[in-house]
């Protein structure tokens, strides 16, 4: 690996945010009291600008570079240092880390510009921007971290900061229930992480060789060849155990079930956690160690196949959800499983890409659906909606250009990335047609749901709170009620977001047009120098270490190669995809638009079977309280009566025997030993008060002992 480039701003990236969140949570409340919110939404909302702008500058540092040359490193200080293991303080900017750096200051600046207006009624905003702050933080750590170690600071980090988001509005219980499941389940995906990266490090340090800092492990993976950890290969143990913990955080089978109960938070939390930035945690840690999750083709099946199974499953659970947050929660759920297909096919920058489209798009509409429950009173429900589209058009159209891209309709951004990554799920050597064949009729799923919430949402009659005089029975997401009044459009602090927002959902997939349509796919070759796969000679000369001019010239190469030979299929696989598209939102039209089909006719096929499995999300909160939950309950009340009976039994049985031997030994004490030593003086004295009578302290008695005595001797004598 080429040389970094020292530089000594990356920190300030990181730094800047966290400064915002230790003035707001020490001092917001006095700062909120005596100067009011505009001075903790300047506090909180001026450093993630900030760090925006040197997200840009290290960007624009790295274009400026000759592609292998792309690294950029701020080394703080030594960090940890035990025996051989040293790991610094350090901060690692490359291709991959910039891209996720302005995704997350970009997009988290607009969300941060967006609550503003959102929590126009919170009382405890300074709380609010504190944790969003802290948030930010700790996923710029997780990017930029330049080792595992650090990484892990930001992986915890964000998990600790969205049970406080979730659970922000901790005194009503869902809310903290939320927060609570959201935390538990990240922890259990957290040991796999955890484990993961010990057994790379001992793996490694059996060599000679341990460490734990990415740059260095890209030369040295190699030495795991040939070794087991219990009797499975080093690489494919080591990277199952890191899947596990991007299952965790990235919401994909089994470990998915907190993030849809997580929508009980603010919605622009949502929208930060659930779009642009956590849940994207798991698939950009696989896309930093690509080169290790290359040496394990079980592991990449594994992951293509959760993937797949995610994808489509949560696909399904969203046509039959009713809350409008729900269902983008699903659609989240479901398109993070497209990215891991793409990891586990080996086409990261393709799912890469994904990502970064994904996180403008769905951060819209997250940000949209706010702008719909702040407008309605916080009523959620989609039946109770309609007719917005004339109450709230900037809001109707950013909704709707996002959603065609989220359903993968040309130009928009979702069709370039869910396209390439269908293809790569069908010409990939890891690929199958199989996973084309689910992940195709996921696409075609996520498009009807997603205009099925269109058509309920924005046409027909409006039905929400305060219509014809009827009262407002919607859900409070965590503000008080603001009276009964016609729906209207949001603030511009709440509308400039959206608009930013679309205009990425709209322009973003050009970025990386592929060369069946006669583009040059610049984001696959900018993410080249870090991938180790993805099929493109400026991939392969970048890897090699060759100059920028050869790097130019292959690409050049090949793009004339690709332009003139390409695979035919290619075209009539992504004519299916846009296709199946189009055929998910004309059904979602005719059911709820034209109503020429009646819902019911689909929820009672099989006697309402498959709606009802699907309705109640296959009952896996169901099975997971019926068997994990209750069973550690039910362990903890039998370890709490073992504990009880047998333990304290125990204890308290030698504690009576104990007691018990001590009152024996008390009493021997007292009576035998006390007793003899006792009689012994007693008798002593009886004795001595005998005898003292004797001393009468006459001389005449002595006279007479002394007579008395020699005449018994005489007499003896004479005997």
């Amino acid at each position: 690996m080429s040389h970094p480039t020292e530089v000594d701003y990356l920190r300030w990236i990181i730094l800047l945010p966290l400064l915002g969140a230790m003035i707001n949570g020490l001092f917001g409340f006095h700062i909120q009291k005596r100067l009011g919110r505009g001075a903790v939404i300047a506090i909180a909302c001026t450093p993630v600008a900030l760090a925006f702008v040197l997200a840009c500058t290290a960007f624009m540092q790295l274009v400026g570079m000759e592609p292998d040359q792309r690294f950029l490193l701020d080394d703080m200080s030594e960090w940890i240092h035990v025996g051989n293991l040293k790991v610094n303080m350090a901060w690692w900017a490359d291709p991959l880390s910039s891209t996720l750096l302005l995704v997350v200051t970009g997009i988290g600046g607009l969300i941060h510009m967006y609550s503003a207006g959102y929590m126009d009624d919170e009382p405890s905003i300074w709380r609010y921007f504190a944790y969003l702050n802290l948030f930010t933080a700790a996923m710029l750590t997780l990017v930029l971290g330049d080792s595992l170690l650090t990484l892990f600071v930001g992986w915890e980090g964000v998990g600790l900061c969205s049970y406080a988001l979730i659970g922000f509005w901790y005194k009503k219980l869902p809310n903290a229930t939320a927060g609570s499941k959201a935390f538990i389940v990240n922890r259990v995906g957290d040991f796999g992480f955890v484990l993961g990266m010990f057994a790379l490090y001992w793996c490694l340090e059996q060599t000679g060789q341990g460490t734990l800092v990415v740059r260095e492990l890209v030369d040295r993976v190699h030495l795991l060849d040939g070794q087991t950890v219990f009797g499975i290969g080093a690489a494919t143990f080591i990277t199952l155990a890191l899947f596990v913990g991007a299952t965790g955080k990235s919401a994909q089978i089994p470990l998915y079930v907190w993030l849809p109960d997580a929508m009980a938070g603010p919605t622009p939390v949502s929208a930060l956690i659930h779009a642009a930035t956590m849940v994207t945690a798991g698939v950009y840690m696989i896309a930093r160690l690509n080169f290790l999750f290359d040496m394990a083709p079980t592991t990449l099946g594994v992951i293509a196949f959760i993937g797949t199974a995610t994808a489509f499953i949560a696909a399904t659970i969203g046509v039959a959800q009713w809350d409008i947050k729900k269902v983008l929660a699903y659609s989240t759920v479901s398109q993070l499983g497209f990215m891991f297909i793409a990891m586990g096919v080996g086409a990261y920058a393709q799912g890469i890409f994904h990502l970064f489209t994904h996180a403008f798009f769905k951060a819209c509409l997250f940000l949209g659906s706010g702008s719909i429950i702040h407008a309605l009173h916080h009523e959620q429900d989609m039946r109770n909606m309609g007719g917005l589209k004339k109450y709230m058009p900037i809001t109707f159209w950013t909704f709707l250009i996002s959603t065609l891209a989220l359903s993968g309709i040309p130009p928009f951004a979702g069709f370039f990335s869910k396209d390439e990554i269908l293809w790569k799920a069908w010409s990939s050597p890891h690929g199958s047609g199989l996973i084309w064949l689910f992940g195709s009729l996921a696409a075609g799923l996520t498009a009807f749901y997603m205009f099925r919430q269109v058509f309920l949402t924005f046409y027909g009659e409006y039905r929400g709170p305060g219509h014809a005089g009827e009262e407002d029975h919607g859900h409070d997401d965590g503000h008080g009620a603001q009276g009964h009044h016609e729906p209207h459009e949001s603030s511009l602090v709440m509308t400039i977001p959206l608009m930013v927002l679309a205009a990425g959902a709209l322009l973003t997939g050009f970025l990386n047009v592929p060369g069946a349509l006669g583009g040059h796919h610049i984001f696959d070759n900018w993410l080249a120098p870090v991938m180790t796969a993805g099929g493109h000679g400026a991939a392969a000369a970048a890897a090699s270490g060759a100059h920028g001019v050869v790097a130019e010239l292959a690409a050049d190469v090949e793009h004339v190669v690709h332009s003139v030979e390409h695979d035919p299929f290619e075209y009539i696989l992504m004519g299916v995809s846009v296709l199946v598209a189009f055929a998910g939102i004309g059904l979602a039209w005719l059911i709820y638009m034209k109503k020429a089909i009646a819902p019911e006719r689909f929820s009672e096929i099989l006697a309402g079977v498959p709606y009802n499995l699907v309705y109640n999300k296959y009952y896996v909160d169901e099975l997971y309280d019926a068997t994990i939950i209750r069973g550690t309950l039910a362990l903890s009340s039998l370890l709490s009566n073992f504990d009880r009976i047998i333990i304290d039994g125990v204890v308290n049985g030698v504690g009576f025997v104990t007691k018990s031997i001590a009152a024996v030994e008390g009493a021997f004490d007292t009576y035998v030993v006390d007793g003899a030593v006792n009689a012994v003086g007693s008798v002593t004295a009886w004795v001595g008060n005998r005898v003292r009578t004797i001393q009468t302290g006459h001389i005449y008695s002595y006279l007479y002992v002394i007579v008395i005595g020699v005449a018994v001797v005489l007499f003896v004598q004479l005997i």
